[in-house]
């Protein structure tokens, strides 16, 4: 009787967990799907909309059944992979065809919005309402929300940059005396958050109909102001109503823009674009982005082949010598040895970037120099290789020691016993025999360093910039992009993703080349 109910028994115990654990999947499943798509939707992010639908669908498609048993297994690793590499792959591939970046990010039809609204001009007489300013996102980053209250009837309205001003149900927001304090949904800004974005607030403008809208005034006010730009679009010309001129569309380069009658561009504000290979004809035609890039991409080159030789020979070097038996206190030196690993990156970098300061830096004080490290290119480019010396020799080290551990010890005897020197059979036998089993680590770290962002940034932040150079003297392409990308004069993300792609082609094929030149050590198996 014991036997035969045991299997069942057993069965149900079984089942019971993995029933609960299939519940609480697919319910947090629904539950991150019903917070995350409205926000998606009021953000207007139908791509990442789809994603998540899609990958929703799929998890309750394979997850609700015992069936597709190998897709349960597979979807994980694939939703990660395609989201977190492929997709943004190929939005990066998608950006290099346009002309993406500030000011041109959305439509033309907010373009135009933006420029019209932006012109708004305050009257004597304009009325002024209380405003207050919520967000869907970040208090520092928004999208901002103005929610004004009319004093002379207490009605809310609300509207931002997209959205003309609308009157709101008076049990979705809190007005205490006169003002609105708090949203369903939304965060509201206080004083102190409002003053931390007040220039980009100040920029921002509420259409009311074709001709009005309003604009911030101080940190708690709004007026409804008169535009002064008026757009048709039949005739899809912008008119200053106060000159009479007339701006039309026209091509500047690559791209469209609203233009003066002499052809040049009216107005800051654009709207994204398809410009084809414009980006990439720029990096490789224009002779100063073409002579940077090379620049940049030759010291790439130096940085991160030095980096990976530099720290092996050292790393093979104290590893040997840690191996030998004769040597006593092997583990103390070992843990020592291995301390600069141990300490996060950031932390090192931004240690030793004070090292080399000129005036009062620890290596300027300890060797009574006065070396500008990082006012000279040459200077900066040494401290960079040693500070990235210092970081990545423990790798190496713990790499080299594994691999030794591996090696036989009666092939070095016979080598001895053969005549050969200590330095003869570890060039000779060690050494290659360490390389079989590290050469794919070196790629590896080869291909780490190209791309070292970090270590570049951290430390010198790309300078010396001699002449008033874009690129610094210590700039790798990463760090380059990054400029472009981030740069002081306003942000290029089309010609950053173009960069990017060749940086991607660059890396591929120099670990392909590598890759090729490893299989030769196979040979000394």
């Amino acid at each position: 009787m014991t036997s035969s109910h045991a299997p069942a028994h057993r069965s149900r115990s079984t089942t019971v967990p993995a029933i609960l654990a299939r519940v609480l999947v697919l319910g947090a499943t629904l539950a991150v799907t019903v917070f995350i798509a409205p926000v998606l939707i009021a953000q207007q992010s139908w791509m990442w909309l789809a994603v998540l639908l899609v990958a929703a669908i799929a998890m309750f498609a394979l997850y609700s059944t015992k069936r597709f048993v190998p897709g349960k297994y597979l979807f994980p690793g694939t939703f990660f992979l395609a989201v977190f590499l492929i997709l943004p792959i190929a939005l990066t591939v998608g950006y290099s065809f346009t002309n993406y970046g500030d000011g041109t990010r959305g439509t033309k039809e907010q373009a135009v919005a933006s420029i019209v609204a932006n012109s708004v001009q305050q009257s004597p007489d304009a009325p002024r309402y209380a405003m207050t300013v919520a967000t869907s996102g970040s208090a520092a980053e928004g999208p901002y929300e103005l929610y004004l209250v009319d004093p002379a009837d207490g009605t809310v309205h609300r509207g931002d940059a997209e959205t003309p001003l609308e009157e709101v149900p008076a049990d979705s927001v809190t007005v205490v005396d006169g003002r609105v304090t708090e949203v369903a949904g939304l965060e509201v800004l206080d004083a102190n958050q409002v003053n931390a974005v007040y220039d980009e607030l100040m920029e921002l403008s509420v259409p009311v109909d074709e001709k009005t809208a309003v604009r911030p005034l101080g940190v708690n006010q709004a007026f409804v102001g008169s535009t002064v730009l008026q757009y048709d679009e039949a005739a899809d010309t912008i008119t200053d109503t106060s000159t009479g001129a007339v701006y039309t569309v026209g091509a500047v380069g690559d791209e469209q823009y609203f233009v003066d009658e002499n052809g040049e561009r009216a107005f800051s504000q654009g709207w994204l674009q398809s410009v084809g290979l414009a980006n990439y004809e720029r990096l490789f035609t224009n002779s100063a982005i073409a002579g940077q890039f090379g620049a940049a991409f030759a010291w790439t080159l130096v940085f991160a082949a030095g980096s990976v030789l530099l720290t092996f020979a050292l790393g093979f070097a104290l590893a040997l010598v840690l191996n030998d038996q004769r040597l006593k206190g092997r583990r103390v030196y070992r843990s020592l040895l291995i301390m600069p690993y141990a300490i996060p990156g950031f932390i090192s970098l931004l240690v030793w970037s004070n090292f080399y300061n000129r005036d009062f830096g620890l290596l300027n004080e300890l060797l009574h120099l006065d070396l500008n490290w990082f006012g000279d290119p040459t200077l900066a480019k040494a401290a960079v290789l040693l500070t990235n010396l210092w970081m990545g020799f423990p790798y190496m080290f713990i790499v080299s020691t594994g691999a030794l551990q591996a090696i036989p010890d009666e092939l070095t005897e016979a080598s001895r016993m053969d005549g050969a020197s200590r330095f003869q059979s570890t060039s000779r036998i060690v050494l290659p025999l360490l390389l079989v089993a590290v050469a794919p680590l070196l790629v590896s770290s080869f291909a780490f360093n190209f791309n070292n962002f970090n270590a570049i940034q951290l430390l010198t932040e790309g300078g010396p910039f001699p002449d008033g150079s874009a690129r610094g003297a210590t700039d790798i392409l990463i760090s380059m992009i990054y400029r472009i990308a981030f740069g002081g004069s306003g942000a290029d993300f089309g010609f950053a993703s173009a960069v990017s792609v060749c940086l991607f082609v660059l890396t591929g094929v120099l670990a392909t080349i590598q890759f090729r030149f490893t299989n030769v050590l196979e040979d000394v198996n």
